[in-house]
């Protein structure tokens, strides 16, 4: 494949995955790293994009990718949710995915919500445990961007 249709292709992937680390329809570090390594097969490993540069970017997107259904739970943990409240936002978060491109992030909350709100019956600390979900998609989200778009910077810096 001609060079020029996978720097095309990489760049259309470092694009998809900037706007999925926002949005959580698209699976923004995973494609930013396709893009990456499109454009490192283009270049033949050549600095910046060495083999293992593009292997400690693996080793990141698996990490960020984990670590982002994480942080919710842990950080409705934080907030006062209970391991039902958890499990709720979890159950939330899930059942979220059939309604893009917020649907994870309202059943997520909502989940929480509901099942705190039922479990112990307090309107406040239910809110809260809701609240910390919200916060820990917000950090998940930031997280995302600062590693997609570092790749993204990678890219840019290899083109030229």
């Amino acid at each position: 494949m001609p060079e020029g249709i996978l720097i095309v292709i990489g760049s259309i992937f470092i694009l998809l995955g900037l706007a999925g680390s926002i949005f959580p329809v698209l699976p923004g570090p995973p494609l930013s790293f396709i893009g990456l390594f499109l454009l490192s097969l283009t270049k033949h490993f050549s600095p910046p994009l060495t083999p293992t540069f593009v292997i400690v970017m693996a080793v990141v997107t698996i990490l960020v990718t984990a670590i982002d259904h994480v942080i919710p739970l842990i950080s409705a943990r934080r907030y006062g949710a209970s391991k039902w409240g958890v499990l709720g936002s979890f159950v939330g978060m899930m059942m979220g995915i059939f309604w893009p491109p917020i649907g994870m992030l309202v059943g997520a909350f909502i989940g929480a919500v509901v099942t705190e709100w039922l479990i112990h019956q307090k309107k406040g600390q239910a809110l809260r445990a809701g609240w910390g979900v919200l916060v820990g998609i917000f950090w998940g989200m930031v997280l995302k961007l600062g590693v997609s778009g570092m790749m993204a910077y990678y890219f840019i810096h290899a083109l030229w």
